[in-house]
């Protein structure tokens, strides 16, 4: 109940419509419930007396009422449907906004698949709990309530045999909530399942053709899709379990009703009229019986996606601003100070260990390793990404936890190994680099990236629409639009993860040298062609997560046997520690 709360409490600000459309419910069901009142006066007083007039006059207190009735159901519609589609759109809202928060660190504990389920699916879960089950859980009780305080008062004896099947309906609620409750969380998340593989296949579909793995994958989502319509079918067997067994109970009880209440009309304890009425109390509260069944079991199936939802809402992320940020990167300087790292705290080994390392303001810096020896790790640290384990990580002089998470981001520019554009036009996917860029650096930040080559023969240059994921463009022209995007922020630090692997080597020496007259920006280049870090002021050799050897080109190629191994198989194709084969 609790996850309840924490969700509902996003109700707040459309608490107003809430509570008109509970009051407008409890308005109609007063006056539904006056109607059988006055059906039993008309049959007793009216109909016995032959008296036309009085019968009139009745049947126009009943139109009112029916009338009034109809009239505030609507309202109670109107303002349910505000208050369910605000709740649900502020819900999304607030998801959203809370993993925008979320370090990597947090986003690893969610698959993508699982929290789009949550931002939709259970969204709207508990949107139907307002627009479907706020009706029945305010009419329910207090038609039953009522039904029975007015049957008690028509008559006690009869309302007596309806009273015996209240334990028996209670048993078969709480047996078949039983059962239901757990298979709700086992149905979402074969919901995630799903999503997860029409995800991957979607954004892999070239892969999937080239490699003409179709038919797996179709494999892979039926095996999905039929968890997911086997867990349906097993929750929902349960849960229309429901409808039938009340109305068993409750029709049992009406056909007892009628056998007693004959046998008082034959011996003159009871009216017509009296009966009449009191059948039309007994159906109402049949109806408000199964509403609140039904109530119930909606509230199992919200409660299983409220959890869920509350997962999100209440994940904290490990990057946080400190008390009092400092919003001024005065320089690119860099320091690892005994930095050691593991990506979660139950990891017996470290992915870096013990990593010293100091970098100059301005000073070109190249990381080399094998795969797996965690070059990219090492500078996700630089913009907290992800915060060391042990040591520190210092820039501009100071502990990347005493900036402020937008600043210093602000100030450093990576460009990830995974080339990522999204749908708009090439100006719109730039200018997440610099809002307020100008046409001039728009072009500088294109020519410096070598973008511009390519540009010129888009059919609407900057203009230029691009599909999602930029679809329309070569590996290569994503890679530069992306380190063009990146120099626009004119950052004080500025990291290329391997971001140049799909670039011939003549473009890539563009880019470096015009990288090179930006004296005063320091430059990280992970790559794994030697031909990228040669001209570095200092090359960093990463092994298993820790620093094997640093040094300048002639330093390492005279001393260090990896890095002759390095330079002898990608520049003279053979031969170790420098001898050509």
């Amino acid at each position: 109940m609790r996850d309840l709360k924490t969700v509902f409490r996003h109700l707040k600000p459309f608490r107003l419509e809430f509570f008109l459309a509970v009051l407008f419910v409890i308005i109609e069901s007063g006056f539904e419930l006056v109607i059988p009142l006055i059906m039993a006066d008309i049959i007793d007083t009216g109909i016995a007396a032959r008296d036309i007039h009085y019968i009139l006059i009745k049947g126009l207190e009943m139109g009112i009422c029916a009338l009034i009735s109809l009239l505030t159901g609507l309202l109670y519609a109107r303002f349910a449907a505000k208050a369910a589609l605000g709740f649900g759109s502020f819900l999304r809202e607030t998801e959203y906004a809370r993993i925008q928060s979320y370090s990597f660190a947090s986003l690893d504990r969610f698959e993508s698949s699982s929290l789009i389920t949550r931002m939709t699916t259970d969204v709207t879960v508990m949107q139907n709990a307002i627009t479907g089950g706020l009706r029945p859980l305010v009419r329910g009780p207090s038609m039953l309530i009522l039904g029975l305080l007015l049957a008690f008062l028509m008559n006690a004896r009869l309302a007596l045999v309806f009273l015996c099947c209240m334990p028996l309906l209670a048993l078969i609620l709480l047996f078949i909530i039983r059962k239901v409750a757990p298979l709700y969380g086992v149905l979402q998340r074969c919901m995630d399942q799903v999503n997860s593989v029409i995800q991957e296949n979607l954004t892999a579909i070239r892969v999937v053709k080239a490699f003409v793995r179709g038919d797996y994958e179709e494999e892979l989502f039926e095996k999905a899709n039929r968890d997911f319509m086997e867990t349906s079918r097993t929750t929902f067997h349960y849960a229309v379990l429901n409808l039938p067994a009340f109305q068993f109970t409750m029709y049992t009880a009406i056909v007892l009703i009628l056998w007693f209440g004959g046998n008082m009309i034959q011996t003159g304890s009871m009216q017509v009229g009296e009966l009449t009425g009191f059948l039309s109390y007994v159906l109402q509260i049949v109806n408000s019986l199964m509403m609140i069944s039904n109530v119930f079991l909606m509230l199992t199936r919200s409660l299983a996606s409220a959890r869920r939802i509350s997962e999100v809402l209440q994940e904290e992320s490990s990057l946080t601003d400190p008390a009092e940020p400092v919003e001024v990167i005065p320089d690119g300087g860099i320091v690892f100070d005994h930095v050691s790292f593991k990506y979660r705290e139950s990891a017996r080994e470290l992915t870096l260990s013990d990593v010293n390392l100091r970098i100059s303001p301005g000073q070109t810096v190249g990381i080399i390793g094998g795969t797996g020896s965690s070059k990219s790790t090492l500078v996700q640290l630089i913009p907290r990404l992800y915060d060391a384990t042990e040591g520190q990580v210092l820039v501009g002089g100071r502990d990347v936890r005493e900036y402020g998470l937008a600043a210093l981001r602000d100030a450093v520019g990576i460009v990830l190994q995974k080339n990522v554009l999204f749908s708009g036009s090439v100006r719109e996917n730039l200018l997440w680099g610099n809002e307020s860029a100008t046409e001039e650096e728009l072009q500088e930040a294109c020519r410096m990236a070598c973008a511009d080559e390519f540009i010129r023969t888009l059919p609407e240059g900057l203009d230029t629409i691009l599909h999602q994921g930029g679809v329309n463009l070569s590996g290569g022209q994503k890679q530069r639009l992306c380190i063009a995007r990146t120099l626009l922020k004119r950052p004080k630090v500025l990291i290329f993860d391997d971001c140049t692997s799909a670039l011939d080597t003549a473009t890539e020496g563009k880019i470096r040298h015009a990288l090179a007259e930006i004296p005063q920006m320091t430059k990280l280049i992970i790559a794994q062609r030697i031909t990228s870090v040669m001209e570095a002021d200092l090359i960093v050799i990463m092994e298993d997560g820790k620093i094997h050897a640093k040094g300048t080109h002639e330093e390492l190629l005279a001393a260090d046997p990896i890095y002759q191994e390095i330079y002898t198989t990608q520049m003279k194709g053979g031969g170790v520690h420098g001898t050509a084969q």
